[in-house]
């Protein structure tokens, strides 16, 4: 597997960002090659994107989440080997830093021959680049799910309870260290989550 971490520094306020990254299925306005993301439940996405020209589809498992801190996820399924862990770190009360570490297997000499020349890596970049851009340009998210998961058991946030439309899906690596949370408005369903 190949590794790859990026990092980016948002100004908005950690639990804006956390919540904006539980927005799944929003996923493909700002990460390229991303068609479609779809939460299957509080601990499963399915991802259709483009990688190395080839169209690929794939299902991913959160596996920690724990709410503006962490989460962890790895695919289950599909022709995508990927996992992760995404970092989240308050800098200040409205500056928040996100730390992305995951891992991948390239498929086939296209995608090996891609990787070498470094193609993943500027891919990841640009993404974390545009993610940035893309809260800091919308502001607050309509929600975020607040629940956590830990050892891929779903359970209940710090305060929160859980509510029966939230949902939450990603995929990753780094030891599997990726949480779900809770969402802070249980009227607006979790939407998409990344994975490349």
């Amino acid at each position: 597997m190949e590794r790859i971490e990026k990092s980016v520094e948002v100004d908005c306020p950690v639990r804006a960002v956390y919540n904006q990254w539980t927005q799944f299925e929003e996923f493909p306005e700002f990460m390229d090659g991303v068609k479609e993301v779809k939460q299957l439940d509080d601990r499963r996405v399915h991802w259709h994107a483009e990688i190395w020209g080839k169209d690929k589809e794939w299902d991913a498992e959160i596996t920690e989440q724990v709410p503006d801190s962490v989460i962890s996820w790895r695919s289950v399924s599909g022709d995508a080997p990927n996992a992760g862990t995404v970092r989240f770190e308050p800098l200040s009360s409205d500056r928040t830093r996100v730390r992305l570490a995951m891992e991948y297997e390239p498929q086939g000499a296209a995608e090996k021959a891609g990787d070498a020349l470094g193609v993943m890596s500027a891919r990841v970049s640009h993404t974390m680049s545009q993610f940035k851009k893309y809260i800091e340009r919308r502001g607050a998210p309509p929600g975020g799910w607040r629940g956590e998961i830990h050892d891929g058991e779903t359970g209940t946030g710090a305060g929160g309870t859980r509510a029966a439309d939230s949902r939450i899906g990603m995929t990753g690596s780094e030891s599997a260290d990726i949480g779900t949370a809770g969402r802070d408005s249980p009227a607006t369903p979790g939407r998409g989550r990344f994975s490349s």
